[in-house]
């Protein structure tokens, strides 16, 4: 059985700054309210990690990647904005005018 949750994440941060753990904070709400024992979030702190953020093409934090499903998504900020967060991410449709 395949335990790899289907909605993995990948959150840089630099240390546990305001906007960090800001970030963090909503991505878990989101996932918790949105997406139920179905994701994975990996934290990377740029400080402790400063080449892989690099070679990862990482200039701002924080800094959101979606890894899957595919398409890969990147959104820089909060995630303050629920909905904005959960359209980026493709986590619901889009309204029809």
């Amino acid at each position: 059985m395949n335990n790899v949750p289907a909605h993995r994440f990948r959150l840089y941060v630099a240390g546990s700054s305001e906007n960090s753990s800001l970030a963090l904070a909503n991505l878990t709400a989101i996932c918790l309210r949105y997406l139920p024992d179905q994701y994975q979030i990996e934290v990377v702190d740029v400080l402790d990690n400063p080449h892989r953020a690099l070679a990862d093409g990482i200039r701002m934090t924080p800094t959101l990647i979606k890894l899957a499903p595919i398409p890969y998504r990147r959104i820089v900020g909060t995630l303050s904005h629920t909905k904005r967060v959960l359209l980026a991410l493709d986590l619901v449709e889009v309204p029809a005018d």
